[in-house]
């Protein structure tokens, strides 16, 4: 079995690798819109676009857990309130979906519009209708991060949508290949772990770099 352990050096080192699969000429003739879809995603992305002046942003996103583990995600939300349940835990757990549309609501209104007012202060996520969307993640253990963007972007009626994720899960790639137009990935792993392991170095995204990089991207 290969072994995936720090494959990729860092965020700087899989975004240069991950522009060597990405159709760059298209990203900067089309002017593709780069959509984070977490803190690390973002800085990810800075360093994809490089001197190009594609617009970036962040969609933000809560998990919902389950009740009685607070370790467990069985869905996620976004900020337009799209929700995406991992419907086997939900059945395993026998979760009522009333608890999951209640805990979505929460977060929504706790989490997901302070970072909002935060982040972007106040700004609301931009319609992507008619645009070309690459979504954006430095890793993906469940794919329910991945597939809340998605499904949230996909309301908007864009143009296309593609992945760019340095590291995926093969049954998670394998999902996500129905609903998009492409997926630039680096590695496909079978027994997928967490994506800290696949990297020698992930540094936390402090506050301070995100909303500086949104700053210069409003």
């Amino acid at each position: 079995m290969k072994q995936y352990k720090e494959i990729l050096q860092n965020r700087q080192d899989a975004a240069k690798k991950l522009t060597e699969v990405i159709p760059m000429n298209k990203l900067k003739d089309e002017r593709w819109e780069l959509i984070a879809v977490s803190h690390g995603g973002l800085e990810l992305s800075t360093y994809i676009r490089g001197r190009l002046k594609n617009r970036i942003d962040i969609l933000f996103l809560e998990p919902i857990m389950a009740p009685n583990n607070p370790e467990c995600e069985v869905a996620r939300v976004s900020e337009t309130e799209e929700i995406v349940i991992q419907e086997n835990l939900i059945e395993s757990f026998e979760i009522k979906l009333d608890y999951v549309y209640g805990e979505a609501h929460r977060k929504h209104e706790e989490g997901i519009l302070s970072n909002i007012y935060k982040f972007r202060k106040g700004r609301p996520f931009a319609s992507m209708k008619d645009k070309i969307v690459l979504l954006i993640d430095e890793g993906s253990e469940t794919g329910t991060k991945l597939m809340t963007a998605l499904k949230t972007v996909l309301a908007q009626s864009p143009k296309a949508v593609y992945i760019a994720v340095p590291v995926i899960p093969s049954d998670v790639l394998e999902t996500l290949e129905t609903f998009v137009d492409d997926i630039f990935f680096l590695h496909e792993i079978d027994d997928y772990v967490e994506t800290g392991l696949y990297y020698k170095k992930l540094e936390k995204v402090d506050d301070e770099t995100v909303e500086k990089i949104l700053e210069e991207n409003k």
